[in-house]
């Protein structure tokens, strides 16, 4: 094992032998010096794993040392030792990015638990995460052996996602397969588990939110009881997606209340998105309002008409709330966005659509360079982050914050990962969609999928009245016949929408607060 090497600058030196000593006993190397000017030029000659550096000394402050350490190795760990509590030398030695703050006088324990915590940190939180995975792995294999309600899905779900993201933190490639191997699994079981009870969900008092009902039971009576709210939906957010996103809203919201629901089916933006704003399901809004809504095989686009069919719902439910909508599709419209804020800031809710997710999900399907970048769910998350930083909604949600308005951030369904290729045939007029199909006389694995025969006991539209509809499971994705070959290997590894997984069907709604100016 290599020997940890530390710089030691203290005016006192001498006086803190019997630590130094100690820490020599320990297997640190201890180098030391009486000035910021000297341990500038012992940082320029040497490599130290660790600096302990004294605020109050003559000549250059501990500040003024640190800001010249930093400026020639930023990333070497520097733990600020000082006699003095005020905020204020707290507030400048944490904005210089020390590593640890520790009060005179200090004792030999307190100095080795700091090095510790910034040292070993990494291999105690590997080691730790480790352990409590695999005792973890037991107890979700029982639970996914007993699952038999929604409620325990959204659960399940969630844990697998928490148990992603730890596990992602530590990079152990065999750990993640052992975890993508049960997420695989689970997935395999939540198929069954809704081709057994989706259709009765749309008659019983205990189902889960669907999409059609979000607006009205959820977003709804939230909008109701605030003064102003923002309403956000970022087209195919999945829920680990939401997480990552979320560290960086907690600067600016707080008291995050979760509220899971359930995408209907097809988990398809045209589909899904509608039901919400619409408050119908698909056969409702085809019987209801034929003048705005399309089916799969009708000419124009299917998302064209959200506004007004959220013009509609309220108007239905006897609310007369003043309003705006807004679809963000490129980084110009959401700078007209921004620039328009004062226009619409104080109407009792806003809606606004950000388009780039699912963009993103396209584009690493059609782009090879996103296919690298977005290779698998880790990097998939971290694009979406690395966009969401620089993004018109990040800056948006910091105005609505400063402006005291309630945020509430939903999506209309999620994405899966496709790997496996099955076989569909079908008419000519059948939907393109990779996860799932309608048409007259669909041909297919009937392993790989949901079937049902009589669209209208799901409301879903019938276009013939032999019309079926098929949904892929887990991770699998349709081709035809025709150059099967090509596109299993083009589709391969990318993220669609529309079948049937965790993924794509338990999605977040979160509202929040905001954090006080």
């Amino acid at each position: 094992m290599n020997t940890i090497e530390i710089l030691w600058i203290d005016d006192e030196i001498n006086l803190l032998t019997p630590h130094i000593l100690f820490l020599e006993k320990k297997n640190y190397n201890v180098s030391s010096c009486t000035n910021g000017a000297d341990a500038i030029e012992l940082v320029k000659e040497n490599n130290y794993d660790v600096i302990f550096l004294d605020e109050n000394m003559p000549g250059l402050s501990g500040l003024e040392t640190l800001i010249e350490i930093k400026n020639i190795k930023n990333t070497i760990p520097v733990i600020m030792i000082t006699k003095s509590e005020e905020e204020y030398l707290m507030e400048e030695a944490i904005g210089s990015k020390i590593a640890d703050y520790l009060i005179k006088p200090v004792n030999p324990n307190q100095i080795l638990l700091s090095l510790k915590k910034n040292l070993d940190h990494s291999r105690l939180v590997s080691e730790r995460t480790t352990i409590n995975y695999q005792q973890e792995f037991r107890k979700i294999s029982i639970e996914l052996a007993a699952v038999n309600s929604h409620e325990q899905w959204v659960a399940v779900y969630k844990k697998l996602i928490y148990w992603e993201l730890e596990l992602e933190n530590i990079d152990d490639v065999g750990l993640l397969g052992i975890l993508e191997s049960q997420k695989q699994e689970a997935n395999q079981i939540f198929f069954k588990f809704i081709k057994k009870n989706y259709s009765d969900w749309f008659y019983d008092n205990d189902a889960p939110v669907l999409s059609h009902q979000l607006f009205k039971k959820i977003i709804l009576p939230e909008i109701e009881k605030n003064d102003k709210t923002l309403v956000l939906v970022v087209d195919n957010l999945r829920y680990d997606q939401y997480l990552v996103l979320e560290k960086t809203i907690l600067k600016h919201y707080k008291n995050p209340k979760e509220i899971p629901y359930y995408s209907i089916l097809p988990t398809a933006t045209q589909y899904a998105r509608n039901a919400i704003f619409s408050g119908l399901t698909p056969l409702e809004m085809n019987n209801k309002h034929k003048d705005i809504w399309l089916n799969d095989n009708d000419e124009g686009g299917k998302n064209m008409h959200e506004e007004e069919f959220l013009n509609r719902q309220l108007k239905s439910l006897k609310k007369n709330l003043p309003f705006s909508y807004h679809k963000i599709t490129t980084q110009q419209t959401g700078k007209a966005l921004l620039k328009k804020y004062n226009e619409y800031r104080d109407n009792k809710f806003n809606v606004v659509v950000f388009n780039f997710i699912d963009m993103l999900s396209h584009a690493k399907t059609d782009t090879k360079v996103i296919r690298e970048l977005a290779s698998d769910d880790k990097s998939y998350r971290a694009l979406s982050n690395t966009w969401f930083q620089n993004s018109s909604m990040l800056e948006l949600i910091q105005r609505a914050q400063k402006d005291n308005i309630k945020l509430i951030i939903t999506t209309d369904h999620g994405t899966v990962n496709c790997s496996r290729p099955s076989q569909v045939m079908g008419s000519k007029e059948i939907s393109s969609n990779l996860r799932y199909k309608a048409s007259k006389n669909i041909s297919y694995q009937e392993k790989d999928v949901y079937a049902e025969h009589d669209p209208k006991s799901i409301f879903l539209p019938q276009e013939h009245m032999s019309s079926s509809y098929i949904f892929a499971k887990d991770n699998t994705f349709f081709i035809y016949p025709n150059k099967q070959n090509y596109y299993a290997n083009y589709f391969k590894n990318t993220y669609q929408h529309g079948g049937i997984s965790l993924e794509e069907m338990i999605i977040p709604c979160v509202i929040l607060t905001p954090r006080n100016n």
